[in-house]
């Protein structure tokens, strides 16, 4: 019998069926090809089915500009040697800063501000003047095409005119956030071997002010092809330090007003290196092209999120999370986009909140704990601001748990479109999401991007509708890495997403999450498949557990762990303990929680789903991007050693972690 389904929180309105950005490319795809497309699934549908037709149609509908034409568009259509737009050339950067409808000079492209009050802004037109003064200050530190150029830097407009400036030479962006230790970023940056290194002199965070200066002088002394290094006086105008080229010096190389330009390259050639989280090695250095990106941002935020000119488009993030790469990406399609540098909740919890009054945002995005956590604090932000302007809210980083969908519905606005989104570092986008012509259900994300091909494998490779498996993509997409840094045969890049499935050809795109497709082609995530609680057999993802447990208003955060192992001389599992670390809010007693959360986790998952043990800690580990560290602690509760189990650089607060790990086996005495 097929379970009912969740209840719609919002359907889209006549507008949004007739007048969408999606709905015209709808038609006008339709048109171009002689089909008809009777729903969103029937052209999503035809997206992976024509994979050449429906990319080309994206370039061609949102006027991309090639300096090269392309002489094909999808040549060796397999995982993983797909090649795209074989021959073009452009150039991402143009696209950003081109005319177009909301991007006339004297059109609002950005609004940044701070936890400390500050509030700057620059239309298109200063935006397009402050690239053209960088890039000829790039040009004149011997910036060429393909030279990388890194960035320890916050999100603020200099970052944002530093990256344009040098996608604009066909050089290579990494920008790391400054809270990031001089360890990890080193690791990330030292791979890159880069000839310039953009920074700043400190930053503010809940108003403490931290100094970088010492990061800096580390930075130039183990990064040994540095060129030269550009400070910019960000907490401290007037700052200096001894061989480097103040931000005001960049941008003033020339008496005369540089003409803004943008040097062509090929289509996968590198516009930006990612990381991986680093915590069980050296992080990886995952790199997209040009075109890839500039062919899925503009499908992303225009069809997916509806996006474009008179929207403005915030999301929380820094500079070190791939939200940051998203977020400035609103500027294809003629967004005003919000900058923020600063904690979430300072001064008050509800700062955010009063932000989206103030700057009349429309599409406000978040991380999911984040979002939990205003629901966890009882806040009614439609009671306290008017948030007429807001149409839409992002969730990522975690599953969105279904009690914070109610929560959003009842205490934002029942108008307000729910956009939980799902993809990652690896391709820079989201392929599960949401789209102006879908409903939203109820702790579901709503369905598979256009040009997506998402499937559910079971562990033969069989595709899964309606139960859980690994989140899988069947066929290429332009936005997939064109390279993982340094890997000079493409080993990693197949050991890493390729190989899950040896016996499956053509090969598929394995992401590491368990997801359930729906009937209705919506999907629900369970988690990462490496973190699978495996109890008497029935495995089950971290999400569900987490949904169970940080429901609870006692609850601040949880981790759990499940030590069972397999044995690789004969794949026997050994089972082990189920932890649950628990971050408890003031003045809770876990003695008289613990209870009710076993009798919660046994009627809403299974009695073999009940931890062993329930652990109260201050704080859970986390990565430098605040993720959970489900793996790395896993491996060192089985026994690997902390430094063969995890590189502690590329954690937020080693501390935690050694905490935790203690408190679950204590040293002997």
């Amino acid at each position: 019998m097929t379970a009912e389904p969740p209840a719609v929180l919002w359907r889209p309105d006549a507008s949004a069926l007739q007048d969408s950005s999606l709905a015209r490319f709808s038609r006008w795809i339709a048109q171009r090809h002689d089909v008809e497309f009777a729903d969103y699934a029937a052209l999503h549908a035809w997206s992976i089915q024509n994979l050449a037709e429906f990319w080309a149609g994206i370039a061609e509908f949102f006027h991309v500009r090639f300096h090269h034409p392309p002489r094909t568009v999808l040549e060796n259509p397999e995982l993983p040697r797909a090649s795209w737009f074989r021959s073009a050339t452009l150039n991402y950067a143009e696209h950003v800063l081109r005319d177009g409808p909301g991007k006339r000079d004297e059109d609002l492209a950005v609004i940044a501000l701070t936890d400390a009050g500050h509030r700057e802004q620059l239309t298109y037109g200063q935006l397009r003047t402050q690239v053209a003064a960088a890039r000829q200050g790039l040009l004149a530190l011997g910036v060429t095409q393909g030279d990388r150029v890194v960035a320890l830097v916050p999100n603020c407009t200099q970052t944002l005119v530093a990256f344009l400036a040098t996608a604009s030479i066909g050089a290579i962006w990494s920008s790391c956030s400054p809270e990031f230790g001089a360890t990890a970023v080193r690791d990330r940056f030292a791979q890159l071997e880069p000839k310039v290194l953009i920074t700043v002199d400190g930053y503010q965070y809940a108003s403490h002010r931290v100094q970088t200066l010492d990061v800096v002088r580390c930075l130039q002394a183990e990064l040994p092809t540095l060129r030269a290094t550009v400070l910019i006086g960000y907490s401290d105008p007037a700052i200096t330090l001894a061989g480097t080229v103040s931000w005001s010096q960049l941008l003033a190389t020339t008496d005369q007003l540089p003409e803004l330009d943008f040097t062509p390259v090929p289509f996968s050639h590198p516009l930006w290196v990612l990381y991986s989280s680093g915590t069980t090695g050296l992080p990886k250095g995952i790199a997209h092209g040009h075109g890839g990106m500039l062919l899925e941002h503009l499908k992303a935020l225009s069809l997916q999120a509806d996006l474009g000119s008179g929207d403005r488009f915030f999301w929380y993030t820094t500079t070190g999370w791939m939200m940051w790469n998203f977020l400035i990406a609103g500027l294809l399609v003629g967004c005003t986009i919000v900058l923020y540098d600063g904690a979430p909740m300072y001064p008050s919890v509800d700062a955010l909140w009063q932000l989206v009054q103030t700057e009349r945002i429309s599409y406000f995005g978040s991380s999911a704990a984040y979002l939990l956590s205003c629901a966890k604090q009882g806040l009614v932000p439609a009671s306290l601001y008017d948030l007429s302007e807001l149409h839409a809210i992002g969730s990522t980083g975690s599953p969105l748990p279904a009690h914070v969908f109610d929560w959003i519905n009842h205490n934002v606005g029942q108008h307000v479109k729910i956009c939980s989104i799902s993809g990652g570092t690896d391709m820079c986008t989201a392929f599960l999401g949401a789209a102006a012509t879908v409903p939203v259900w109820r702790g579901e994300l709503s369905c598979a991007a256009l040009g997506a091909a998402v499937a559910a494998f079971d562990d033969t490779g069989e595709s899964l509708i309606g139960a859980v498996g690994e989140l899988v993509l069947t066929q290429p997409m332009p936005c997939m890495p064109v390279m993982l840094w340094n890997d000079i045969n493409g080993s990693r890049m197949t050991a890493t997403y390729f190989d899950r499935y040896p016996n499956v050809y053509p090969k598929v795109w394995s992401h590491g999450d368990w997801v359930r497709i729906t009937e209705r082609g919506s999907c629900v995530l369970y988690g990462r498949s490496d973190a699978t609680l495996n109890r008497g057999g029935v495995r089950m993802g971290t999400a569900e557990f987490y949904r169970v447990v940080e429901s609870f208003d006692e609850v601040h955060d949880c981790l759990v762990i499940d030590t069972s192992s397999l044995l690789e001389t004969d794949r026997e599992l050994v089972y082990g303990e189920l932890i649950c670390f628990v971050v408890l809010n003031a003045h809770t007693s876990l003695a008289r929680l613990e209870p009710r959360l076993r009798a919660e986790l046994a009627s809403q998952l299974s009695p073999r789903h009940v931890p062993d043990r329930f652990l109260a800690v201050a704080e859970l580990p986390v990565t430098l991007n605040g993720k959970k560290c489900e793996v790395p602690v896993k491996r060192i509760l089985t026994g690997t050693p902390v430094e063969k189990a995890v590189s502690l650089a590329a954690l937020r607060n080693p501390a935690a972690l050694v905490a935790l790990c203690e408190l679950a086996h204590p040293s002997p005495r």
